[in-house]
């Protein structure tokens, strides 16, 4: 879905949902992106690190993507960019506000809230996005799981439920994510929603790449 049309669908249904960045081109979702390890190995990444401490992504949910990328950095870097949730805005220019509905390191149990600008599309008027995830697993430094709805006026998705790993390698660290979504109004076009959801992913990991990375120098 290459043009405008995929770079709408990649703002209005991204993070955590994925929902950020966009991209000229919507990935699909057996596609290798930029960076990633040859097939045969990335199979066997992805059924490594498919759980955060036993939890990982909705098994039945029709919507899902996954993929990983190796970020030339030091793993405290990448962890903290990516689990210092009040920061994303400051990085991913989709995420509009982002605040911690606690206190405290992140942790099993912890909520945060963060909005995204979504554009019309055929079937869904322009609207903000209102996330609110909620941190199920995490392993410092290993692993984060969180979940939760996205809601705006005339969107909506259910739950998007949402994984990361990290695992250093040579040379820096390969990030996994996969991300689950369901709920009637996305389950109704699910090609559609499928290829919004993986331009998310693929933007996000892009942005935390090139921030770690750009930290590192």
């Amino acid at each position: 879905m290459p043009g405008t049309r995929t770079r709408t669908l990649t703002s209005a249904l991204p993070l955590a949902l994925a929902v950020v960045g966009t991209l000229a081109t919507a990935v699909p979702a057996a596609q290798a992106a930029p960076d990633r390890a040859a097939p045969d190995r990335a199979g066997a990444h992805h059924s490594r690190t498919s759980q955060c401490r036993g939890q990982g992504v909705d098994a039945s949910a029709r919507i899902r993507y996954r993929s990983d990328v190796v970020i030339k950095a030091p793993l405290s870097t990448v962890w903290k960019l990516q689990t210092d949730v009040e920061r994303w805005p400051s990085w991913q220019q989709p995420v509009l506000t982002a605040e911690r509905l606690d206190t405290g390191r992140l942790g099993k149990g912890s909520r945060f809230r963060w909005t995204t600008p979504a554009p019309a599309t055929p079937t869904t008027p322009a609207t903000t996005l209102e996330i609110t995830s909620t941190v199920r697993q995490l392993q410092r430094g290993a692993c984060v799981l969180w979940s939760g709805p996205a809601v705006g006026q005339g969107l909506r998705i259910d739950e998007g439920v949402h994984l990361w790993t990290f695992t250093e390698v040579k040379g820096g660290v390969r990030v996994h994510t996969e991300e689950t979504w369901t709920g009637a109004q996305v389950e109704a076009d699910v090609p559609t929603a499928t290829a919004a959801l993986g331009a998310g992913l693929e933007a996000w990991l892009h942005d935390l790449k090139t921030t770690a990375e750009h930290r590192r120098k």
